[in-house]
């Protein structure tokens, strides 16, 4: 069965053909074949304009209708979407089944329901006797002879603004060769004052950076900024709860900008900004040449002041820049003291040392988001890492190439090792040991200073293979002997040695003499030798 085009899409097409749109460029647009592209718009031109008769002498005949079954060959031979009615000149009209309800239908339609309800209520309450299929190509014939006007959506000054990117004339460069450039352009909705630039790459930085460069010529930023679907800005596009990307997002809380993407595929919801767009090409770029990007920007920002801006509008008839400085420019909301702080983003995976590589420099993260995948911002000073659901997880100073930046409440406590902790706090966990084993810590740090923090470290290690009450004698028994290296404590341990005994002296002694009986033999012995 061939694929049906939903109405949309069909509506899309001949929205676009009528604003002279190519064909490729409406396939690649919508993202279908060229080839269905060429056939709907040849089928609705055949359907807009009868056919001449061979002669020419008869008036043509209006091409009639036949129903077709709904996904039938006939249909989508034809080329006509599958399940609605296929011109036919060779036939005559028949008239349809669900004519003698056509007020009915027309009320029910314009109450909002679907073909398919109003088919179940014509069955049940006024016995309809035909099929679905003729109740769905009666409400296509209704809605194609008499389509409902699109509304216009006139904005007050300051409001909003409509964004949209065309293609641009190829940059000539020095050596011959050509390369692409395209064209940003921006519509205050309301005085339709504009701003063009040239880029060579639709890339979130452009987009962003000729936003900034849109909103400090104009003075001012709109409330609501409208652009398309662009990869640029949108991840995800949905009508009702687009993704943003959060670059986008970021600019437009910068600014107070709420972003308001249009609806897929839906090119009338930035109507002022489509026409501005062929302006820029038809009427500011196309037949010239340009060595430069800077060349074409320098042209575009002249033919604004000196060109647009002067013009009167074809819809507001009045001067755009006149309307511009006396009406819209004083409602536009004034700029930050600051630029947008300009920032790189992208995911990263944490390696297996917790460190994310940023620009050939490394950060920490906390010891959970070990291997996972995280977001991570950066700009000129700082580095900001968050989580899947973009909460801030770390933060950091920005590093030069090589370098590291390791915070401590990002390490685990099991992997800090006791020389990162200091002196101060091996003492404190050795005194835990014991009263004998703190003294002599402290004894080991006075006497050796630095070199003893690792003997602390050894310290440690040997409670948890000795019974404390083993090492607190051990510790006791060296610190008598004023021994403060480590391996007396591991001699002692597997020695289990006894406590050095203090012997005090003693002045009275069977076997010593008395201090007066060498006075006098002293005594004697000088005064003999000086004797008469």
């Amino acid at each position: 069965m061939a694929n049906q085009l939903k109405m949309a899409t069909l509506d899309a097409i001949l929205s676009l053909h009528q604003r002279d749109w190519s064909i490729r460029r409406i396939a690649k647009e919508l993202g279908i074949h060229r080839d269905t592209v060429a056939r709907q718009i040849r089928l609705w031109e055949q359907q807009a304009k009868p056919a001449s008769s061979a002669g020419g002498a008869q008036e043509a005949k209006p091409a009639t209708l036949e129903e077709a079954p709904i996904g039938s060959k006939q249909a989508s031979a034809e080329g006509a979407p599958i399940g609605v009615p296929t011109p036919r000149a060779d036939r005559k009209a028949t008239p349809s089944l669900c004519e003698p309800w056509r007020a009915v239908i027309v009320a029910k339609r314009e109450a909002g329901l679907t073909a398919q309800r109003i088919f179940q209520d014509l069955v049940g309450e006024h016995g309809f006797g035909g099929k679905y299929p003729s109740v769905r190509r009666f409400v296509w014939r209704l809605e194609q002879s008499q389509p409902l006007p699109f509304r216009r959506m006139e904005c007050a000054p300051g409001e909003e603004a409509q964004v949209d990117f065309g293609t641009g004339i190829p940059i000539t460069q020095p050596d011959g060769t050509r390369r692409r450039t395209h064209v940003f352009r921006i519509v205050l909705s309301h005085s339709r004052k504009g701003y063009s630039e040239a880029v060579y790459r639709q890339s979130t930085e452009a987009f962003l950076g000729c936003l900034e460069n849109a909103f400090a010529h104009f003075g001012g930023a709109p409330r609501v900024l409208v652009p398309d679907n662009l990869k640029a800005g949108v991840i995800v596009p949905d009508w009702f709860d687009p993704e943003l990307n959060p670059k986008l997002r970021a600019f437009g809380a910068h600014y107070g900008v709420a972003i308001v993407p249009t609806r897929p595929r839906t090119p009338r919801h930035k109507g002022k900004i489509e026409s501005g767009i062929g302006y820029v090409k038809k009427n500011a770029l196309q037949g010239r040449v340009f060595t430069s990007l800077e060349d074409e920007n320098r042209h575009l920002l002249q033919w604004e002041t000196t060109v647009a801006d002067l013009r009167i509008h074809g819809t507001i008839r009045q001067q755009v820049a006149q309307v511009f400085a006396a009406v819209e420019r004083p409602a536009l909301q004034p700029l930050p003291l600051e630029r947008f702080p300009f920032f790189h983003e992208g995911r990263r995976i944490v390696h297996r040392d917790g460190h994310v590589e940023v620009a050939k420099a490394y950060y920490t993260v906390p010891p959970e988001y070990l291997t996972r995948t995280v977001w991570v911002r950066w700009d000129a000073r700082l580095v900001r890492i968050f989580n899947a659901r973009w909460e801030q997880i770390a933060l950091h100073s920005r590093q030069a190439p090589g370098r590291f930046s390791t915070q401590g409440q990002h390490l685990p406590a099991a992997k800090i090792s006791g020389v990162e902790r200091g002196a101060a706090w091996l003492l404190s966990q050795v005194r835990r040991l014991g009263p004998h084993a703190g003294r002599w810590g402290e004894s080991v740090i006075a006497t050796r200073g630095v070199e003893g923090v690792r003997v602390l470290q050894g310290l440690l290690s040997l409670a948890r293979r000795h019974p404390v009450a083993a090492l607190e004698q051990a510790c006791e028994v060296a610190a008598s002997c004023q021994a403060y290296r480590l391996r007396t404590l591991r001699e002692l341990l597997k020695r289990q040695g006894a406590k050095q005994e203090q012997f005090a002296f003693m002045d009275e002694h069977p076997v010593i003499r008395r201090l007066e009986e060498y006075a006098d033999l002293v005594r004697a012995v000088l005064h003999k030798e000086v004797g008469p």
